[in-house]
């Protein structure tokens, strides 16, 4: 018998998208805030690879076991996981004794609209 919990998926229509392009208006308050809490999650090296671990692994989404060779200590790659969680990159999943972590549905999409030049007409 298992205790997986299956999570639901985040229709991407559903979900809040982070911002519009920063070509199109200025940011609001909160919407900078958010930015720049991924931007700023991302901003570690260590984060940005794991980030990318997940990003990049088969079926979209990796065990924690796959992914923590990234130069330091188990507890270190907790917390770094842990501040993706918080900055809303990552979502996680516990089965059994191993962890397993996906990007966000609408992360990737969002976070390109937010750098993508307007287009013109």
């Amino acid at each position: 018998m298992s205790n997986a919990k299956v999570l639901p998926l985040l229709e991407p229509e559903l979900a809040e998208p982070c911002c519009p392009p920063l070509t199109e208006r200025p940011l609001s308050s909160d919407e900078a805030d958010r930015t720049a809490k991924m931007f700023k999650a991302l901003g570690d090296p260590v984060r940005l690879r794991l980030f990318s671990a997940v990003a990049s692994h088969e079926g979209g989404e990796a065990c924690v076991c796959d992914i923590s060779d990234v130069g330091v200590s188990q507890p270190t790659v907790s917390h770094h996981l842990k501040k993706l969680k918080e900055a809303g990159l990552l979502s996680s999943e516990r089965r059994g004794t191993w962890v397993y972590y996906r990007v966000e549905p609408s992360v990737l999409a969002a976070m390109g609209r937010l750098l993508t030049k307007a287009a013109t007409g």
